[in-house]
């Protein structure tokens, strides 16, 4: 098939040689043969000049699609360095799938040969499960490590336990004769920082001491995690998930799930988590297990060679990634189904939910919470929910959309002037003040110093007989007629309305802080951030309306249903379904958000509140903004991805999106037969275009095909040191049959092996919204416009990208990646 034509783009400029580098700014093949100035950088490259490989598209004014597959017309031997592609490149999805089939078919034809060519065949068949396997296994292990790790650090901030140092506060006191019910977190071998240092467990004094540790270990821990992550693995910053769709959708960033990234992320996770900032570990989890499976598949050639195959594994690998982060293996499929994928067949259907089986299973194996749970806050409630309370859901709903609408408006506010100032050249210090700052604010509040997976399990807990939280400090009402529940609702005592106004500060303080900490140097995940902030509105409406039951038991709304002396009112019900609204209004995930919320809190029977709230929140959030916080992100750095949510609506042709504009000199095109070496050579050196489409002659202008600068430059680099009598006079020929030359002629150079001959191509009277389609759809990055079978111009990925920033009022310079 014609197939190992289709690379990279990105050359130096005046740089014939330096054929494995990634280009500078103006390099991009444009398609119209114009240098581009705009400043952007080298993953530019990626989005523009490439056929697709291996298979023959033409669009007609109608609409319709030929295919009809070549096979590569190949040189005598493979030409070292075709079939790779270099950093900030895009992959071709129709060249990838075609090489796969290819090797599919020689394996099926030898496998009868022997008993090793069988062997061979079933451990390829076998091998996709096996590499989700093994990516299920490392996934779920890291996962229970993190969670010690982070759990262990996370109460070094306030104390320590002498008994075994490996043991945090809980697990510390677990063995403890002294522990009281009332007090059940004290007990001898766990001591605070003030007792070790003066000998005081109470006073001011202690107070002061234990704030002073709290601050020196949460800024200990930030610095180290941010100082990890700019000196070994700056890739290791941030949550991943933006990162992680890009290039699900095809784009290249090496490194950025290696070994080293891996390593970094782990360890400077467990420490960005224990340092307090307002962050999760739930999204880096996603990228944990995803460098996981981008290790794994280089053991398999059928992956490591393939870039559309290694996504299929990437695919199954985030799945994973959610399956430990909530313990919620199907919710984790959904997941990647909705918000990351970009292609995704039946069979990574099937091996995504294999491996977040697998990892699901070594988590729950690990027991890292000793609840034999897979998640910290599972719950499980008692008393139904009743028509009535779908009114306070949708009203939580609204007010996740509205959080979610005002955080990515502020947040990406923020990043830009990050990027765009002096403060952004100085990460470590950005993460020092905001740790500073969130240690001393939320050192004085209980709910804030609190871990915030502990502070989310608090808040979605129903008060029990067993429960001493001041959340639960109720009076009991000793005149109630009967008592028809063991516990019932009662009026709401000191502990209640005082815990109520420290979570509205804490709702406050952590609304601030997560704008600023989301997107700072080190490892931080959105999850549980936003489901704190939604319990925490959740659970005050939830007290809300259950006082308001109890006092107007009377009320209309409640007579037929909420009785005295019953218990109608779940407040940890409302916790939950307000963290769903939230984290649906910031990320705008709808059918993944509602299974995962269910499968973390057991919450089975509460599916339609989810669903209601969740649905109202992405519909109130849609109102300011279709894009989550991923895809703006996406936006804001400037990666080559064409969202396939969002809608081309307007009524362009091919004709005023292709490149040569009528003020652009014309395109920079091969001939079939009249060119010589030394012309191609000349030709690569004075323009920085990553591939030209080769025509039968100047005057004709009848399109044949389409070759890369990157394998014109490596096939006559490989002609002039393995082929005799190449010179830069002799003729290059891209036909069939070699034209008659002179006798005195020095020997041709023949280059069909390296022409795509099949290069995607579109009339000029092809409407825009079509071809936007194709090359989502497809993975195209370029396509040709013709009109009658002669050449007119080309549409590369980044002229699209630019044409939907211009009909969406942008500057079409300020979306490219940089």
């Amino acid at each position: 098939m014609e197939s190992e034509q289709l690379f990279h783009r990105g050359y130096y400029r005046n740089s014939y040689n330096s054929i494995t580098s990634a280009s500078s700014d103006e390099e991009l093949l444009d398609g119209a043969g114009v240098i581009m100035d705009f400043q952007t950088s080298e993953d530019d490259n990626l989005l523009d000049g490439d056929a697709s490989i291996g298979t023959h598209y033409t669009m007609t004014n109608g609409g319709s699609i030929n295919s009809s597959t070549h096979l590569l017309d190949l040189l005598d031997e493979p030409i070292p360095g075709v079939g790779t592609y270099d950093d900030f490149h895009t992959i071709d999805w129709v060249r990838e799938k075609c090489k796969d089939r290819e090797r599919h078919r020689r394996i099926n034809s030898k496998k009868k040969e022997s008993a090793w060519e069988m062997t061979k065949s079933l451990y390829d068949a076998w091998s996709g499960w096996l590499v989700v396997t093994l990516t299920g296994l490392a996934s779920g292990a890291l996962a229970g490590l993190i969670d010690i790790a982070a759990d262990w650090m996370t109460d070094l901030k306030e104390g320590i336990c002498l008994s075994a140092l490996w043991f945090n506060h809980e697990q510390c006191c677990w063995g403890s004769n002294e522990t009281t019910f009332e007090e059940r977190d004290k007990c001898p071998q766990w001591k605070t920082w003030a007792e070790l240092i003066i000998g005081q467990a109470e006073g001011p004094g202690s107070y002061i001491m234990n704030y002073i540790m709290y601050i020196f270990w949460a800024l200990s821990f930030a610095f180290l995690a941010v100082s990890l992550v700019k000196i070994f693995a700056p890739y290791a910053c941030g949550s991943g998930i933006p990162e992680i769709k890009t290039i699900l959708s095809g784009f290249i960033i090496r490194g950025y799930l290696g070994k080293w990234t891996l390593l970094i992320k782990t360890i400077t996770l467990v420490l960005a988590v224990a340092s307090g900032l307002s962050l999760g570990k739930e999204g880096p989890l996603v990228h944990v297990a995803c460098c996981c499976g981008n290790i794994f598949s280089y053991l398999f050639p059928k992956y490591s060679t393939n870039e559309a195959k290694k996504r299929e594994v990437l695919s199954a690998a985030s799945a994973a990634g959610v399956s430990v982060a909530f313990g919620a293996p199907i919710g984790g499929v959904l997941f990647s189904l909705e918000e990351v994928s970009y292609y995704f067949p039946l069979k990574t259907l099937w091996r995504s939910f294999f491996a977040a089986l697998v990892a699901a299973f070594v988590l729950r194996s690990i027991n890292p919470f000793g609840n034999s749970r897979l998640v910290l806050f599972y719950v499980e409630y008692h008393t139904p929910w009743y028509l009535f309370e779908l009114f306070p859901f949708i009203l939580l709903g609204v007010f996740g959309g509205l959080w979610g609408a005002f955080f990515i408006r502020a947040n990406i506010a923020w990043c830009r002037r990050r990027k765009s100032t002096k403060f952004g050249k100085y990460p470590v210090l950005e993460v020092i003040i905001v740790a500073a700052i969130t240690a001393v604010i939320a050192f004085p509040n209980p709910y804030t110093r609190l871990n915030t997976s502990e502070l989310i399990k608090e808040l979605f807990t129903d008060c029990g007989p067993l429960e001493s939280s001041s959340l639960c400090d109720y009076r009991n009402d000793m005149n109630a007629s009967k008592i028809v529940d063991d516990i019932p609702d009662r009026p709401a005592g000191t502990g209640v309305y005082s815990a109520i106004w420290q979570l509205c500060l804490a709702l406050i303080f952590k609304i601030i802080m997560t704008v600023f900490t989301f997107g700072i140097k080190v490892p931080s995940g959105l999850f549980i951030p936003s489901m704190a902030i939604g319990a925490i509105a959740g659970r005050i409406v939830g007290i809300a309306v259950e006082q308001l039951a109890y006092y107007h038991h009377d009320w209309f709304i409640f007579k037929e249903w909420c009785e005295v002396g019953a218990d109608c009112i779940t407040p940890g019900l409302y916790a939950m379904v307000g963290a769903a609204a939230c984290l649906g209004g910031v990320t705008r995930m709808t059918v993944s958000l509602v299974v995962i919320v269910f499968e973390l809190t057991g919450g089975l029977e509460y599916i339609v509140p989810l669903m209601a709230a969740v649905m109202t929140s992405k519909w109130v959030g849609d109102a300011f903004g279709r894009e989550g916080i991923y895809e703006a992100h996406i936006r804001l750095n400037g990666y080559p991805f064409l969202d396939a949510k969002e809608e081309f609506t307007h009524t362009t042709l091919a004709a005023d999106v292709m490149r040569p504009r009528r003020s652009d000199p014309p395109l920079a095109v091969l001939t079939q037969d009249n060119m010589t070496v030394e012309d191609i050579e000349n030709l690569i050196n004075e323009t920085s275009y990553n591939g030209f489409p080769v025509i039968m002659s100047k005057e004709s202008q009848r399109l044949v095909g389409f070759a890369l600068r990157r394998d014109l430059t490596i096939a006559i680099e490989s002609a002039r040191k393995k082929q005799e009598g190449i010179v830069g006079s002799s003729r290059v020929c891209f036909a069939q049959h070699t034209p008659s030359l002179p006798a005195e002629s020095p020997r041709p150079l023949k280059l069909r092996s390296i022409l795509d001959m099949s290069p995607f191509t579109v009339t000029d009277h092809t409407p825009m919204e079509i071809v936007v389609d194709i090359f989502r759809k497809l993975g195209l990055r370029q396509c040709l416009v013709t009109h009658n079978g002669r050449l007119l111009g080309i549409i590369t990925k980044k002229d699209i990208l630019r044409h939907m920033a211009q009909t969406a009022n942008q500057d079409p310079a300020s979306i490219m990646f940089n």
